[in-house]
């Protein structure tokens, strides 16, 4: 049938994307306007499609329709409408107009909750059951009559979000799809709705959405999470608004013992446990609320509430005051000098060192029953008055921080059970972006939604880079010792050998990795990273340094190697866990804090890492991960002040423009991994088998998605077609498939705006005159693969032979007999330097040839072989700096000069 699609959102792209699978023409896109400077999902898939979009601020005015509007609707000759989310208006005058009329979407069971929030009615009233409707559209509000209708269980602590993201979005876009599949059979039911049990509410705003204590507790936990994320549900306490999220019911085994919390208008004051905030109904039942976001936004477990007010500290029983002057004495043993210990005696300003550390604390396990401190409890509770408190909560067993409070998705994928985390993760816990935004994480293996994750905001970089500026200047992790800060990084290396089948299938899923190429490269090298790095920690250096002395008196000169601060991590999609790894575990060894963006497409196991830190004992606001755009997340943390380093991985061009924006906002330090054309040299000497068996890898290792990945192949002329033969063999051997079957080669690309780059890169080649030996198509399957290709007689001028396509195609070129200097010259006219490759024999020409190329890394006899110890970077417009090996710490340090004069 001819379509007219009209609507917007994520939702209305799917749609519009699955008709026309279905082979539908999709006549004409009619979408809002653009905000921001920013289009629609769906008009922007239609543009690339080349399908006609309009995008009409207005409809009608004053009641009456735009005749141009809909002359030009009408000229499109569509069958039918579909509707699947729109929020404007649509005239008669257009849902009569096409031969089928109209159909439109609505998330819940009509005739009951009619109007334009009801998903959230549906929670608020408690449902038991819910659903989406799509009905035929006419010119009342929600009440047209029923085509096809399909229900769902609603779970007791479901939320908007959860109950969007598990029913109502993935089985919506098939229920649309069904509906028009059942109008084009001529079998599309026309059934009256029924008046009885309709019902209609208005839009749910902020406004609206404050809590009336005079009901039970079931409707008080229904009221918040019908309003979870969006607007959220609040109450007015300890003189500010503060909106609850994370309500439940389940409070089995839970006492209401902690700090009171009077609440205006409430039945009974709640409190603040260590389990979160429990509330109370006029019922006296109880419901528990997980987190509070207070008034200026920040959002906090609600067990945190009252941590760091001044009612936060203890008052202490007799027994207990006995012990602090147990305590206080053996202060005064351990600080001689100090005539009286007061509250306010610090005891390292009072002459302390590491040694009296260790003392103390086995004092307290003698004075205190055995209580057993770490060292570091005494960093963080250096007055007396503040260690006293310290050994009170231990000794009350309620000094633990409350566990953070993590939202899953859940996955049975690959035999294992995935929780992920989705939100964004700031200052040690896992956060909801400014205005609850989220975007969706797509699988490329066969192009279906696996969630929505938080989408930051220029607020939440904000907030991220105080976290991470907090915890660097007055937290822990600039006060233990360097080896401690090793062996919370071997902590952490051990956690992610542990989850490395969860991570590796996580990569897969997100990713599109091949599942034994992730636990071995993704994974299995990350893991490697965070060993290695943690090895060094404690043998970051300075030196020492004879200068003339100022006679008659004598100086010392040394240098200190320190860390630099809050670091802004920006990474790509290739390899999301290993690249996040490569530098932030050289980050962190040097002692900074850091903030990382990972690639908008590829969020999901940097969440897990972000999880793991906290299980391997990093302090709070360390590590700081923020998902997002690159326009609006890495650009803010460019432009940051308090941004102290950005290290990046990705394009020359984004490249350029981050290096621009550190310059002018406060001349960050910089380090870039960029852009790459690496030529790989066959002479006709080498080990052919081998050549053959390592240019494959050069080219289709990771789909191609390697940014060493050999762009370019020199073929001695007299093995050239010999060469060509056997590879063209091995690419046919090659099973593309499901990245986690274990005998796939070859998975999808990474997501769908790049394989569209390869269709077109290699098009482009055709044009240009180069031989397509094989591939250069997606692969007729559902997800985003693309066939394995190889050019031959790919001369020095074409395109494919300058720039990078970042994807499994091998671009071969001839160089005559024994014209080593020519295929050199052709080797370094390119821009870029990040790595090259040689197949010989002959010692003489691989040493030679290895001194020309200009490149950050030379292989010679093989390929990818990249190791952890080993420094990694480019030349030329392929960036500069480093990772891995000793040469990355350098990146993530600066050097201080210290003269004494005696």
């Amino acid at each position: 049938m001819k379509i007219a699609v009209i609507g917007q959102s994520l939702f209305g792209q799917e749609v519009y994307c699955h008709l026309r699978k279905e082979g539908h023409e999709v006549v004409g896109v009619f979408t809002v306007p653009d905000k921001d400077g920013k289009a629609d999902p769906l008009g922007l898939e239609a543009e690339k499609d080349g399908v006609p979009v309009f995008k009409f601020p207005h409809w009608r005015v004053k009641g009456q329709a735009l005749p141009d509007v809909v002359a030009k609707y009408q000229a499109l000759g569509a069958e039918l409408n579909v509707l699947p989310f729109c929020s404007q208006f649509i005239p008669m005058e257009v849902i009569s107009a096409p031969r089928h009329g109209s159909i439109i979407y609505h998330p819940s069971l009509l005739p009951r909750h009619r109007g334009a929030s009801a998903i959230n009615w549906t929670l608020i009233h408690g449902d038991k059951k819910g659903g989406f409707t799509i009905f035929w559209a006419d010119d009342g509000l929600d009440t047209g009559d029923l085509l096809l209708q399909k229900e769902c269980e609603i779970l007791p602590d479901d939320t908007v979000s959860t109950l969007y993201n598990r029913f109502l979005f993935p089985e919506g876009i098939k229920g649309m799809v069904q509906a028009v599949r059942l109008i084009a059979e001529g079998k599309a039911p026309r059934l009256p709705q029924p008046e009885e049990g309709a019902t209609y509410e208005g839009i749910q705003k902020k406004e609206t959405a404050k809590i009336n204590w005079e009901q039970p507790a079931e409707a008080i936990h229904n009221w918040i999470r019908g309003n979870d994320k969006v607007p959220g549900a609040w109450t007015e306490a300890c003189g500010q608004k503060l909106t609850f999220f994370n309500s439940t019911l389940n409070t089995e085994g839970l006492v209401p013992e902690g700090e009171d919390l009077p609440i205006l208008g409430a039945h009974r004051p709640g409190v603040v446990t260590k389990a979160g905030l429990i509330l109370f109904g006029n019922d006296d039942r109880m419901l528990l609320v997980k987190n509070i976001q207070l008034e200026d936004g920040k959002m906090i477990p609600a067990s945190h509430f009252f941590k760091g007010a001044d009612s936060n500290a203890l008052e202490l029983t007799e027994e207990e005051l006995v012990m602090a002057e147990a305590v206080r004495s053996a202060w005064k043993r351990i600080l001689p000098s100090v005539l009286e210990v007061e509250d306010s005696t610090d005891f390292f300003k009072s002459g302390a060192a590491s040694v009296d550390v260790v003392r103390l604390v086995e004092e307290v396990k003698e004075l205190c029953d055995g209580l057993e401190l770490e060292n570091e409890d005494v960093y963080m509770a250096t007055t007396f008055g503040d260690f006293v408190q310290l050994l009170v909560r231990k000794l009350r067993g309620d000094d633990k921080d409350s566990e953070c409070i993590i939202d899953y998705v859940e996955k049975t994928v690959n035999k294992l059970t995935l929780q992920m985390p989705y939100q964004l993760f700031i200052g040690g816990m896992f956060v909801d972006a400014e205005g609850a935004k989220t975007y969706e994480t797509i699988n490329p293996t066969d192009g279906t939604v696996i969630c929505q994750v938080s989408l930051a905001q220029v607020s939440d970089v904000d907030k991220a880079v105080a976290a991470a500026k907090d915890a660097f200047e007055n937290g822990l992790w600039g006060k233990i010792s360097a080896r401690d800060r090793g062996r919370l990084l071997y902590r952490l290396a051990d956690l992610m050998e542990q989850h490395q089948e969860e991570l590796a299938t996580i990569e897969a899923l997100d990713a599109g990795a091949v599942y034994t190429l992730a636990l071995k490269t993704h994974v299995g090298m990350s893991i490697q990273t965070f060993r290695y790095f943690a090895g060094w920690c404690d043998k970051i250096q300075g030196s020492t340094i004879p200068i003339n002395h100022a006679r008659p008196n004598r100086n010392l000169t040394l240098t200190r190697k320190e860390p630099i601060g809050v670091c802004g991590i920006i990474i790509p999609w290739n390899y999301p866990l290993m690249m996040l790894s490569w530098k932030t575990a050289a980050c962190l060894a040097a002692g900074n804090t850091v903030v990382i963006k990972p690639a908008q497409v590829t969020p999901l196991t940097a969440l897990k890492f972000a999880e793991l830190t906290l299980k391997a004992g990093i302090p709070k606001g360390v590590v700081n991960i923020l998902l997002g755009s690159g326009s609006l997340v890495g650009q803010r943390l460019s432009d940051h002040p308090d941004v102290r380093k950005i290290g990046f991985t990705g394009s020359t061009e984004v490249g350029k423009h981050i290096m621009k924006s550190c310059a002018l906002s406060n001349l960050k330090k910089v380090s870039l991994e960029l852009g790459g054309k690496s030529p790989l040299i066959i002479f006709a000497d080498c080990d052919l088998s081998k050549a053959v068996q390592m240019g494959m890898s050069s080219v289709f290792f990771n789909k191609g998605e390697n940014c060493i990945a050999a762009g370019r192949l020199f073929v001695e002329d007299s093995i050239h077609d010999q060469f060509v033969q056997k590879v063209v063999e091995e690419v046919r051997k090659m099973k593309i498939g499901n990245p986690l079957d274990r005998d796939t080669n070859h998975g999808p690309q990474n997501h769908e705006a790049h394989l569209r780059k390869l269709v077109e890169y290699c098009q482009h080649g055709v044009d240009e005159g180069a031989t397509l030996v094989c591939g250069g198509r997606q692969v007729p399957r559902p997800g985003f693969f693309f066939e394995p290709t190889i050019f031959t007689d790919v001369e020095d001028h074409m395109s494919i032979a300058k720039e990078e396509s970042f994807g499994p195609v091998m671009i071969i070129s001839r160089f005559a007999d024994g014209d080593v200097d020519t295929v050199l010259s052709r080797a370094n006219a390119t821009e870029f330097g990040l790595a090259s490759g040689i197949f010989t024999r002959d010692i003489n020409k691989a040493l030679y040839v290895s001194d020309k190329l200009e490149a950050g890394t030379v292989f010679v006899n093989t390929y990818n072989k990249t190791d952890v110890a080993a420094p990694f970077g480019g030349f030329k417009q392929s960036g500069f700096g480093k990772d891995l090996g000793e040469a990355a710490l350098n990146e993530y340090l600066r050097v201080k000069t210290v003269t004494f004069e005696y």
